[in-house]
């Protein structure tokens, strides 16, 4: 899917896509920081059907639900023909135990013998963290392992 670019002078930078209708959708991300959520009108990419202004926790959400069941999707279906392995996302809720600490504190490998392969954060994907990456209250872990060991891994996280 091809998305576009265009600088907006003044104001920031708007990014969409066209849907098969003819209408676009996208987000204008403001100088201030703030972001827009656009739906054209069909046909009229300029002409704006609807927009919604999100403040920073919104678009962090708005992201985070549009891209970690995306994200965990596309790593389902790669594995799909690899028996036993399966993919879960797990939340770090506030006040929980590995709430601002690194994910090497969780020895999660050692432990439970599955890999964290991406965490989602304001709506960004953070793929691959290290072992000093921190954790923060509302980050959605993409893990990947046995059933067993993706169970053991959310209690971990949630109860220490």
């Amino acid at each position: 899917m091809n998305v576009e670019v265009t600088p907006l002078p003044g104001i920031g930078v708007r990014k969409d896509f066209g849907l098969p209708d003819g209408r676009r959708i996208g987000v204008i991300t403001r100088r201030d920081g703030s972001v827009d959520l656009i739906v054209s009108e069909e046909g009229d990419p300029d002409a704006c059907r609807d927009q919604v202004l999100l403040s920073n926790e919104e678009a962090a959400v708005l992201g985070s639900l549009l891209g970690a069941p995306q994200l965990v999707a596309q790593l389902q279906e790669e594995h799909r023909d690899v028996p036993g392995v399966h993919t879960r996302q797990i939340p770090i809720d506030e006040g929980a135990p590995y709430d601002g600490r690194t994910l090497g504190s969780t020895q999660m490998r050692t432990r439970t013998k599955v890999s964290i392969v991406a965490v989602m954060r304001a709506g960004q994907v953070h793929p691959s963290p290290g072992p000093s990456f921190t954790f923060t209250a509302g980050d959605v872990l993409v893990v990947v392992g046995t059933s067993e060991g993706l169970d053991e891994a959310a209690k971990i996280l949630a109860h220490g």
